[in-house]
């Protein structure tokens, strides 16, 4: 078992930046998303907001797995979120719904306000493999590696959303307004220069296996 952990600190208030996580597909640093579905949406008698959605994504295995380690090249995700407006606070847990043999990635994220207007993301993850027949550490080793990359290219396409945001904000008849569109194809055929605005406290990386 392998688990992740880090924190990453964006210089923009928590309503952008929860308007950016929910808006951030497609991107094109997300080119492995294949669909995002909205399958239920609540209010808790408190006022905070439930979403549970679907995600589709490609799953690419590497060259040392064995063949027929999984049985198709696809793999739904549950994401389950809450956004709670009085705390102003984004909690979303997310896991695989199939492949779960080979590997299973149970992922919890938080977006919260803190000092100065800023809002600090944490995510964490837990990574377990059962295929057992020697090849286990050698997979969760692999799924760690992969999930690290995934999280800093997941950063990428929610600082993308908020740049956007930001010209939408300033122009809002222009190409970015457009852009914002979650239907819009431009969103994945353009990349526009990721910002330098963010600032990061010392990430947090931890791992162990037991």
């Amino acid at each position: 078992m392998k688990f992740f952990s880090q924190s990453f600190l964006y210089d923009d208030p928590w309503p952008i930046v929860t308007l950016a996580f929910y808006l951030r597909y497609p991107n094109p640093y997300a080119s492995h998303v294949l669909s995002c579905d909205v399958i239920s949406r609540d209010f808790t008698p408190s006022g905070s907001l439930l979403t549970t959605r679907l995600i589709l994504k490609s799953a690419t295995l590497p060259r040392w797995a064995p063949k027929g380690i999984i049985s198709r090249s696809e793999s739904w995700i549950l994401e389950e979120s809450e956004v709670d407006p009085q705390g102003k606070v984004v909690r979303c847990r997310t896991r695989n719904l199939e492949h779960t043999k080979a590997m299973q990635v149970h992922e919890s994220q938080t977006f919260s306000q803190v000092e100065e207007g800023k809002t600090l993301q944490t995510t964490e993850a837990r990574i377990v493999s059962g295929f057992g027949w020697g090849l286990t550490k050698q997979i969760e080793n692999y799924g760690i590696a992969r999930f690290r990359k995934n999280v800093q290219r997941s950063r990428d396409g929610v600082v993308l959303i908020l740049d956007l945001i930001r010209q939408a904000r300033r122009q809002p008849m222009t190409v970015a307004s457009s852009y914002l569109n979650p239907t819009s194809a431009s969103r994945l055929s353009t990349a526009p220069r990721i910002p330098e605005r963010l600032s990061s406290e010392p990430h947090q990386f931890t791992e162990s296996s037991d």
